[in-house]
């Protein structure tokens, strides 16, 4: 595990990553900073994986770094198929059509791939496996971020929930550090 920890953390680090700012720290600080939390949260290896890319290619709300899409295939070699789709998805996922789903009490779960225009139907594994991906990196960063504690809140509360378990424990123990009149 810690050996392929590393090959991660040094593909990120041939890219450049640690240069860049994010949150008021490394964006390589923040991307190591998901994959342990979700560790910590008890997700597996491949989730933690996508965690760590969630957005390699960059995302709506963050372009300070965007690996170009023509290298997908090195990325999927280097994470994994399933962990690359994951986080392809929340790279290009138009985040208003993602918070609707995340609305929706079943499945089909729709979004629309900002990149390029299409509608994208997930099976309910892959869209629960999304919003973890999508959850833990905002909890990771929130406390830090310029969009404060409102941004996207009722989205988040409703991931966490749906996940239930340490996804909302998580969730609880971020929120509760929230200062006061925030």
């Amino acid at each position: 595990m810690a050996e392929n920890f590393k090959r991660l953390t040094n593909f990120l680090v041939e890219l450049g990553v640690e240069q860049v700012g994010h949150t008021g720290k490394s964006y390589l600080a923040h991307l190591v900073g998901v994959y342990r939390l979700m560790e910590a949260c008890g997700c597996p290896a491949e989730l933690c994986r996508a965690g760590m890319f969630h957005s390699i290619y960059g995302t709506q709300q963050f372009q300070g770094f965007t690996l170009p899409l023509e290298r997908r295939a090195e990325t999927r070699a280097l994470i994994g198929d399933r962990a690359e789709r994951l986080a392809y998805l929340n790279c290009a996922m138009d985040r208003a059509t993602f918070d609707r789903a995340v609305e929706q009490a079943a499945g089909p779960y729709r979004i629309v791939d900002r990149l390029t225009g299409r509608e994208v139907e997930l099976p309910p594994e892959d869209f629960d496996d999304l919003c973890r991906v999508h959850l833990y990196d905002w909890l990771e960063q929130v406390p830090r971020s310029r969009y404060g504690w409102g941004y996207r809140r009722a989205a988040y509360r409703r991931m966490a929930e749906r996940l239930g378990g340490p996804a909302l424990a998580a969730y609880d123990r971020v929120f509760a550090g929230e200062p006061a009149g925030a």
